[in-house]
């Protein structure tokens, strides 16, 4: 059954999936890091809030504000959906100025090997967008 993108159902689902799945742990293993993700022209809603923690290698996505993030990723919905669908690399978001960071940039490159785990690890999620 299908859930709608980034709702609870979504987070609870991705973080399920992302707990479980080899190769995220590998990718998440000694990270540290509390991303606030901004999306602008959610359908619905206008702007969204959620994030993405890794505490002691561990990963949790969900939907709120963080009191004191890392970095603060801010896109548009479309932006948004291509990433989740693996339409569009994180890189090359920020490099066409679809993705703005603001916040510690080292931290979110450390990141990339993690980033290109998310899509296979949640692609049995069947997504409503």
């Amino acid at each position: 059954m299908p859930v709608k993108f980034q709702s609870e159902d979504y987070f609870e689902a991705a973080n399920i999936a992302l707990k479980k799945d080899a190769d995220v742990l590998k990718a998440s293993k000694g990270h540290n890091v509390d991303v606030q993700v901004i999306t602008t022209d959610f359908p619905e809603e206008g702007e969204k809030k959620t994030y993405l923690r890794i505490e002691n290698g561990v990963p949790d996505v969900g939907i709120g504000e963080l009191e004191d993030p890392d970095a603060v990723i801010t896109q548009d919905y479309e932006t948004a959906v291509a990433l989740d669908k693996g339409e569009l690399n994180p890189q090359t978001a920020f490099m066409e100025g679809k993705m703005k960071i603001k916040g510690n940039l080292m931290k979110i490159m450390q990141l990339q090997k993690f980033m290109k785990t998310l899509e296979p690890a949640t692609s049995d999620i069947q997504r409503e967008y």
